[in-house]
C-alpha cells in the first residue's frame, strides 16, 4: 500500500471519484508514478489548512500488448492479371 498526504482539494476530489467508480488513479511524484485503486481517503483533523491522507493499493503493470502484423495489401492491378 502507498500512502501520501495532500492539501489540494482538486486532487482529493479526483481520487474520491476514482474510488467511488472503482477506477484506477495515478499519483505522480517527482520521481515516479503510482497507479492503483484508492483504498481510503481520510481527513487529517489536526492540520491547518485541511489535509487528507490517501491510501492507494498499487496495481501490477500490464505486460505489453502484442500487435498483429499489418495486413498485406495487394495492388489494384493484381486483381486483373
Amino acid at each position: 500500500m502507498f500512502t501520501f498526504e495532500t492539501s489540494d482539494q482538486k486532487v482529493v476530489r479526483r481520487f474520491r471519484i476514482a474510488q467511488f467508480n472503482g477506477r484506477t488513479a495515478t499519483f505522480r511524484s517527482a520521481d515516479a508514478a503510482i497507479t492503483g485503486h484508492v483504498r481510503s481517503i481520510v481527513e487529517s483533523k489536526s492540520s491547518i489548512p485541511a489535509a487528507w491522507v490517501i491510501t492507494i493499493i498499487p496495481e501490477e503493470p500490464k505486460p505489453g500488448i502484442a500487435l498483429r502484423p499489418a495486413p498485406r495489401v495487394r495492388a489494384f492491378a493484381e486483381d486483373y492479371f
